[in-house]
């Protein structure tokens, strides 16, 4: 793992938070998105791995996006640009829940965070959007498909259009947040959902979110073969067998 200062790393049995630590705003730099695309991957390969809850240090700021001053130039921004995609992927790819802890601005390629995210919990104060068009920049193409592939053509096409900020209430509207809680709520409400979604049998929880993340660009005999592999790595784990269990002993008790 990469240990800055930028990004603070705590473990917690099977949870870990990570904090991107740059006040004011915590922009994600090249440095930031390393340690957090390179954590997260090295989180992936551990037997079990942990459930991920993503914040920002502060109550106005999970994040601005992007750091701006690093799109200078196309031989400057093109490998940050690589990376950052890279980031969405190890997200996307992850075995375990990612929970964002979102406190107030969550914008540009902080949203792409969250839309790669498995559950959001936001305090009333929360802001999103992608203001990139107004600045003479564009969101990562994956970030805008997962935009659309997660609320839908004509929200995406608003906020990336039209560059707009919206409040959480319109967020939770279509899709954006999950759950809205005060601010003192947020961290310990992300910990709660990120807990509960862990302490689900991981390989069935894995094989769902690399469905949902992955099958919308797979033909069909790509999906038969997942469905397969998906088969073999559940029924043959002893977890899986012992959550089939309880759920037959429920069925024949309330027969």
């Amino acid at each position: 793992m990469i240990k800055t200062d930028d990004l603070l790393i705590a473990r917690d049995g099977d949870l870990t938070t990570l904090t991107m630590n740059r006040p004011p705003a915590n922009a994600v730099n090249t440095v930031l998105i390393a340690g957090l695309r390179d954590t997260i991957r090295e989180l992936s390969t551990e037997a079990s791995p942990p459930g991920i809850v993503l914040t920002g240090q502060g109550d106005r700021f999970f994040s601005a996006g992007g750091d701006i001053n690093e799109v200078v130039s196309v031989e400057v921004a093109a490998p940050r640009i690589r990376l950052f995609h890279s980031l969405l992927c190890e997200m996307e790819r992850y075995p375990a829940p990612i929970v964002c802890a979102v406190h107030g601005y969550a914008v540009g390629g902080a949203l792409e965070f969250l839309l790669h995210a498995d559950y959001v919990v936001a305090n009333h104060e929360c802001k999103i959007g992608f203001p990139e068009i107004n600045h003479g920049l564009l969101p990562v193409t994956k970030g805008m498909r997962q935009a659309v592939q997660r609320l839908g053509l004509r929200q995406a096409q608003a906020l990336l259009y039209w560059g707009d900020l919206i409040g959480a209430e319109k967020a939770l509207e279509i899709g954006a947040i999950d759950e809205i809680v005060a601010t003192s709520d947020v961290a310990g409400r992300a910990v709660e959902v990120c807990r509960h979604l862990r302490g689900k049998e991981q390989k069935l929880f894995a094989a769902i979110k690399r469905s949902l993340n992955e099958t919308a660009q797979m033909n069909d005999d790509a999906l038969e073969a997942t469905t397969v592999e998906d088969l073999g790595a559940y029924l043959n784990v002893d977890s899986s067998a012992d959550t089939r269990a309880r759920f037959l002993s429920k069925s024949t008790k309330k027969a």
